[in-house]
């Protein structure tokens, strides 16, 4: 249900999940949160507007979904969701951005 964040960086880097799969990152946190702090190559669906759009949904579809957020309870919320709704091997990057910041790229803002 939980990676941590090597594990996410390891994903996003090699753009395969350990099973091979094209992995795809979504950030559930809101509009202003992701301007002040950010990882290159994910995409933004606010929680607030959940479910995400179509365009969004289809996109995700049949790869490995890593949700995060700023610490990882929204981003446990919507892995919840997603694996209820079609997409039972998405998982919550724990610690969220936060966690990332410290332990994989401290050039991205805390807040």
């Amino acid at each position: 249900m939980e990676i941590d964040v090597s594990t996410a960086k390891r994903w996003l880097d090699d753009c395969k999940s350990d099973q091979g799969q094209e992995v795809f990152f979504l950030d559930c946190r809101e509009p202003n949160e992701h301007h002040v702090a950010k990882i290159q190559g994910v995409t933004l669906a606010p929680m607030s507007q959940w479910p995400p759009s179509q365009e969004i949904i289809e996109s995700m579809q049949g790869k490995q979904i890593v949700v995060l957020c700023h610490h990882g309870g929204r981003s446990l919320r919507v892995t919840n969701w997603l694996r209820a709704n079609g997409f039972p091997t998405a998982v919550s990057m724990s610690g969220g951005i936060d966690s990332w910041s410290l332990e994989i790229d401290p050039s991205v803002p805390r807040y």
